[in-house]
Protein backbone atom coordinates (compact mmCIF):
# COMPACT_ATOMS: atom_id res chain seq x y z
CA UNK A 1 0.00 0.00 0.00
CA UNK A 2 1.28 3.44 -0.96
CA UNK A 3 1.49 5.90 1.90
CA UNK A 4 1.68 9.67 1.61
CA UNK A 5 2.58 11.77 4.62
CA UNK A 6 2.28 15.55 4.61
CA UNK A 7 4.05 17.99 6.88
CA UNK A 8 4.77 21.69 7.14
CA UNK A 9 1.35 23.11 7.84
CA UNK A 10 0.70 25.61 10.57
CA UNK A 11 -0.36 29.12 11.44
CA UNK A 12 0.91 31.99 9.34
CA UNK A 13 0.06 35.66 8.96
CA UNK A 14 -1.38 37.08 5.74
CA UNK A 15 1.41 37.74 3.28
CA UNK A 16 3.57 35.08 4.88
CA UNK A 17 4.93 31.84 3.50
CA UNK A 18 4.82 28.13 4.24
CA UNK A 19 6.42 25.14 2.61
CA UNK A 20 4.54 21.84 2.63
CA UNK A 21 6.21 18.49 2.10
CA UNK A 22 4.79 15.11 1.13
CA UNK A 23 6.83 11.92 1.39
CA UNK A 24 5.74 8.78 -0.46
CA UNK A 25 6.55 5.29 0.75
CA UNK A 26 5.48 1.66 0.39
CA UNK A 27 4.04 -0.43 -2.43
CA UNK A 28 5.11 1.03 -5.73
CA UNK A 29 8.38 2.09 -7.26
CA UNK A 30 7.37 5.58 -8.33
CA UNK A 31 4.48 7.97 -8.88
CA UNK A 32 4.06 9.78 -12.18
CA UNK A 33 1.61 12.53 -11.32
CA UNK A 34 1.48 14.07 -7.87
CA UNK A 35 -0.49 16.99 -6.63
CA UNK A 36 -1.82 19.09 -3.83
CA UNK A 37 -5.49 19.57 -3.05
CA UNK A 38 -7.13 21.61 -0.34
CA UNK A 39 -10.45 21.66 1.43
CA UNK A 40 -11.88 24.39 3.59
CA UNK A 41 -14.86 23.84 5.92
CA UNK A 42 -18.11 23.78 3.97
CA UNK A 43 -16.36 23.71 0.62
CA UNK A 44 -15.50 21.09 -1.97
CA UNK A 45 -12.01 19.71 -2.16
CA UNK A 46 -10.19 21.56 -4.92
CA UNK A 47 -7.07 20.97 -6.93
CA UNK A 48 -4.25 23.36 -6.12
CA UNK A 49 -1.35 22.13 -8.24
CA UNK A 50 0.02 19.06 -10.00
CA UNK A 51 3.45 17.95 -11.13
CA UNK A 52 4.60 15.04 -13.28
CA UNK A 53 7.73 13.01 -12.73
CA UNK A 54 9.30 15.03 -15.54
CA UNK A 55 8.55 18.33 -13.84
CA UNK A 56 5.55 19.61 -15.81
CA UNK A 57 3.31 21.71 -13.56
CA UNK A 58 -0.22 23.05 -13.50
CA UNK A 59 -1.85 25.43 -11.04
CA UNK A 60 -5.28 26.55 -10.05
CA UNK A 61 -5.92 30.14 -11.11
CA UNK A 62 -6.39 31.13 -7.49
CA UNK A 63 -2.80 30.26 -6.57
CA UNK A 64 -0.97 30.92 -9.82
CA UNK A 65 2.00 33.18 -9.28
CA UNK A 66 1.99 32.62 -5.52
CA UNK A 67 2.44 28.85 -5.09
CA UNK A 68 5.14 26.63 -6.55
CA UNK A 69 4.98 22.85 -6.69
CA UNK A 70 8.19 20.86 -7.02
CA UNK A 71 9.48 17.37 -6.41
CA UNK A 72 12.59 15.43 -5.58
CA UNK A 73 12.19 12.01 -7.14
CA UNK A 74 15.21 10.57 -5.37
CA UNK A 75 13.65 11.49 -2.03
CA UNK A 76 10.15 10.56 -3.19
CA UNK A 77 9.02 13.93 -1.96
CA UNK A 78 6.79 16.62 -3.40
CA UNK A 79 6.73 20.18 -2.08
CA UNK A 80 4.37 23.10 -2.17
CA UNK A 81 5.93 26.49 -1.57
CA UNK A 82 3.19 28.92 -0.64
CA UNK A 83 3.96 32.63 -0.72
CA UNK A 84 1.83 35.75 -0.27
CA UNK A 85 -0.70 33.75 1.67
CA UNK A 86 -4.25 35.03 1.97
CA UNK A 87 -7.08 34.32 4.40
CA UNK A 88 -8.83 32.28 1.72
CA UNK A 89 -5.85 29.93 1.50
CA UNK A 90 -6.77 28.51 4.90
CA UNK A 91 -7.66 24.85 4.46
CA UNK A 92 -6.53 21.31 5.04
CA UNK A 93 -4.00 20.55 2.34
CA UNK A 94 -3.82 17.00 1.00
CA UNK A 95 -1.06 15.34 -0.95
CA UNK A 96 -2.25 13.22 -3.87
CA UNK A 97 -0.52 10.60 -5.99
CA UNK A 98 -1.75 9.34 -9.36
CA UNK A 99 -5.19 10.78 -8.57
CA UNK A 100 -5.56 7.68 -6.43
CA UNK A 101 -3.56 7.91 -3.22
CA UNK A 102 -4.14 10.45 -0.47
CA UNK A 103 -2.30 11.70 2.56
CA UNK A 104 -3.98 12.50 5.85
CA UNK A 105 -3.75 16.23 5.30
CA UNK A 106 -2.02 19.10 7.02
CA UNK A 107 -3.76 22.21 8.32
CA UNK A 108 -2.83 25.62 6.97
CA UNK A 109 -4.31 28.58 8.79
CA UNK A 110 -3.76 32.12 7.58
CA UNK A 111 -4.73 34.56 10.29
CA UNK A 112 -3.64 37.92 11.63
Amino acid sequence: QVQLVESGGGLVQPGGSLRLSCVASGGILSLYTMGWYRQAPGKQRELVATITSGGSTRYADSVKGRFTISRDNAKKTVYLQMNSLKFEDSAVYYCNGERRYWGQGTQVTVSS
